[in-house]
């Protein structure tokens, strides 16, 4: 399921070689300065894998047509809303399911690492590669495709290891690791007022967690109780605030995304128009219009 060659972020993908062959890789970071984690958005008519195997866990979400996997000895058939799951180490082909849909998906490819948190029992093993859970899939797919247009490196961190730590927990053997947090409130609050104080460069989750005594899906789970939303959707609605007040003085919004922290001025569109429900200029218009 991965053709050779890596987009950096925000660059080109593996070229296609014709409109109907497309892929287009993705690199995210989990939190600033972390490891890197690799995002593919492929859409295929006749293209077929040779045999190979990644370090990594592989991690897909079919999207349109039927991929066949060689994996295990076996065939897997994937359909749009399916996830499939392929171990490290595993070797694996794939292939159109059929003459005449080909077949497109998404996919990710995480340390092990990073499905061990939040639970017990070590690597976790997925009996089944194919998987058919529609609130995970959809959810992974959402991620997937926002952080492949706009990578941002707490929200990565912020949403991948915590719906990897899901699918473990769902679909392997590893047990759940206990989710009572001690002190969540006070952790909670000791990460926004980190995130706050940071805005331009916030740290990293995994620091953030180190500091505390914590794992990276202990802080996410107490940050969660407590505020009701994960730390990245906290900071940028905090950015938000804090770019009305800008935009209130006269602030032009390309400049004010940079002030706030947004990678740019899409970047604070897209929260503006969520928290708010419009764009920023049209909020600065309309605030200098009044005047």
């Amino acid at each position: 399921m991965r053709p050779p060659g890596v987009a950096p972020c925000g660059g080109e993908g593996v070229r296609p070689v014709s409109a109907r062959e497309q892929a287009l890789w993705t690199r995210a970071r989990l939190g600033r300065c972390g490891p890197p984690l690799d995002l593919l958005t492929a859409r295929f008519e006749r293209h077929v894998y040779a045999p190979h195997a990644h370090e990594e866990f592989t991690i897909g979400v079919c999207v349109g047509g039927s991929e066949l996997i060689d994996y295990r000895g076996g065939h897997i058939r994937t359909g749009p809303g399916s996830i499939v799951v392929l171990a490290p180490g595993e070797m694996h082909t794939g292939g159109p399911g059929s003459t005449t849909d080909g077949y497109a998906y998404r996919a990710l490819y995480a340390d092990p690492a990073l499905l061990t948190d939040g639970t017990l029992g070590g690597l976790p093993h997925f009996r089944e590669p194919l998987l058919d859970d529609a609130e995970l899939a959809l959810a992974l797919r959402l991620a997937h495709t926002e952080l492949s247009a706009c990578p941002d490196p707490l929200e990565a961190e912020s949403r991948l290891p915590w719906l990897l730590t899901a699918l473990a927990r769902r679909h392997s053997t590893s047990g759940p690791a206990p989710d009572e947090i001690p002190g969540a409130a006070w952790v909670a609050h000791a990460v926004r007022d980190r995130l706050a104080d940071e805005l331009l460069t916030p740290p990293s989750l995994s620091s953030l967690a180190a500091d505390l005594g914590l794992s990276r899906y202990q802080l996410l789970r107490a940050f969660r109780t407590t505020m009701g939303i994960p730390p990245y959707a906290w900071l940028a609605q905090y950015r938000v605030n804090r770019a009305r007040g800008l935009l209130d003085a006269g602030g032009r919004p390309a400049e004010v995304a940079a002030q706030v922290g947004f990678a740019d001025q899409a970047h604070l569109t897209r929260w503006f128009r969520r928290v708010l429900g419009v764009t920023p200029a049209a909020y600065r218009n309309s605030v200098q219009d009044s005047r």
